[in-house]
């Protein structure tokens, strides 16, 4: 049965409907009990207006193509001259294309590397951007160490730290889980004039506090903030709404909402509404999430993909499968092109269940709608097959990555050995180890663990005990030393 969604033409904040309105529904819905007519559910989307498709797609001239193979195999030689000590007379454009491209993927030690290179360059001038680039990526790689040695070097090149910088630094701890630097980082920002902490600031403070489940830690700076007059921005709130979903913390959560619209400079948005309907759907309560889903449409806030990848993931959850693939059937007849995270919520939640049918029939769909698998398909696809224990099938997918040019990763070794541990085939999984070696992926804990408990399964002790020697010895043990410099 296909869910009523409502048209998508009225999707706006209605100009008459006073912020107080809003105010008063919240309660009213508070007050009033979920019901059970889930096809109300959705959406006020509008159709995408064809015309708005990219006409420079049409045009793929040879040239482009032979410039951006010229550029990736330029940025392929920096990364491997940054491994020496001899090369100070680079040309300054593949040197930045191949730190700017080792940030956005979050390969620190790569990016480290070459920045040392870049250092070592006759024409390099030191500049805070770049150290803010790197303590950004530092932060999300939670490698505070060397954040820290990469701060103690740009004060040493003669950089006064900027709002930025500081605020980057702050991100690097707290992401890392060492709030009490990143507290003392503050105290330290609000001795500079030009570099006292703004709302940007404690918005990415609190994000760590939510995610390291440090709640009593926001209303402290709640106090901060009050006392340093800075007041709560839209993204501030979202960050707390988000922490609160995350940690099923539902009353907190609207309570947050509330403060938000009362606060007349904070409206609700797409984040917000993303939030809470993971929130809800991802605990279960699927009347709960319907039901704010239709707030929010009251508040005429238009969904975006993510939001439909939500719903698709919560439905799957919940083994009501009907309604995740209501939910694709909509997006098409409004042409919301899935994503490869649309096709990927859909397969892990069929091969979850054991459906290798559906399973098998989505994955077609994303191939011939030309959306390309990435490691996570295949991820899913290949634990699919081994809980089934269809190994043949895992085989055959190993092939077809083979003749592809997907971007392979290390939790896509880790799946694979984990489908041949369980299996038996501790040969085949010796094998794919040293595959995954030779291709300069680096093992981690979950291989480790993975190998050692197939060969204790098989009675392979001497060869579990080698691997944990191995283990213990690839641990870094390099010292308090920047990487690269």
């Amino acid at each position: 049965m296909e869910p009523h969604l409502l048209d998508p033409a009225r999707l706006s904040w209605p100009s008459s409907i006073p912020l107080t309105y809003t105010t008063f529904s919240l309660k009213l819905l508070k007050e009033t009990k979920p019901t059970l007519n889930s096809p109300s559910l959705f959406v006020r989307a509008g159709k995408r207006s064809s015309e708005s498709s990219p006409k420079g797609l049409q045009r793929q001239p040879k040239k482009d193509l032979s410039r951006i193979l010229r550029r990736e195999a330029a940025i392929s030689g920096i990364e491997r001259k940054a491994n020496s000590k001899k090369y100070d007379t680079l040309w300054p454009k593949p040197v930045l294309e191949a730190l700017d491209e080792a940030i956005r993927e979050n390969r620190y030690e790569s990016a480290l590397k070459i920045f040392g290179l870049l250092r070592k360059q006759h024409w390099y001038e030191p500049r805070c951007q770049t150290y803010t680039k790197l303590l950004m990526m530092l932060g999300k790689c939670k490698q505070p160490e060397q954040a820290s040695l990469l701060f103690e070097v740009m004060l040493s090149e003669g950089l006064q730290p900027t709002l930025d910088v500081y605020t980057a630094l702050v991100s690097a701890y707290g992401h890392s889980g060492q709030l009490d630097k990143a507290f003392c980082t503050i105290e330290d920002m609000k001795s500079v004039s030009d570099c006292r902490p703004d709302v940007y600031t404690y918005s990415i403070l609190i994000k760590c506090c939510t995610k390291l489940g440090r709640f009593d830690l926001i209303e402290r700076i709640f106090s901060e903030m009050s006392y340093l007059g800075i007041e709560c921005s839209t993204v501030t709130y979202n960050t707390i709404i988000d922490g609160y979903g995350k940690a099923e913390m539902f009353e907190l959560m609207e309570n947050s909402l509330t403060a938000m619209i009362e606060s007349g400079t904070c409206l609700p948005d797409i984040f917000t509404l993303n939030s809470f309907i993971w929130a809800y759907g991802n605990s279960g309560q699927i009347e709960k999430m319907e039901k704010w889903y239709d707030e929010f449409q009251l508040m005429g806030i238009r969904p975006d993909i993510k939001t439909f990848n939500i719903l698709i993931r919560s439905y799957g959850k919940a083994c009501n499968y009907e309604k995740m693939v209501s939910v694709m059937e909509f997006m098409k007849k409004r042409f919301y092109s899935p994503t490869v995270v649309t096709f990927n919520i859909v397969i892990e939640m069929f091969g979850r269940v054991g459906n290798i049918e559906k399973m098998e029939e989505f994955f077609l769909k994303m191939k011939h709608q030309g959306v390309k698998p990435n490691s996570i398909t295949y991820c899913s696809l290949v634990s699919a097959y081994s809980k089934a224990g269809y190994l043949k099938k895992v085989d055959s997918i190993l092939r077809q990555i083979e003749n592809s040019n997907v971007i392979l990763d290390t939790p896509f070794f880790n799946c694979v050995l984990s489908a041949y541990g369980q299996a038996g085939d501790v040969k085949r999984m010796g094998e794919l180890f040293l595959d995954m070696k030779e291709r300069k992926f680096k093992p981690d804990n979950i291989t480790f663990a993975t190998m050692i408990q197939a060969y204790n399964a098989q009675g392979m002790t001497e060869a579990a005990q080698n691997l944990e020697v191995n283990m213990i010895t690839t641990k870094d043990k390099s010292g308090a030393r920047l990487i690269g410099c």
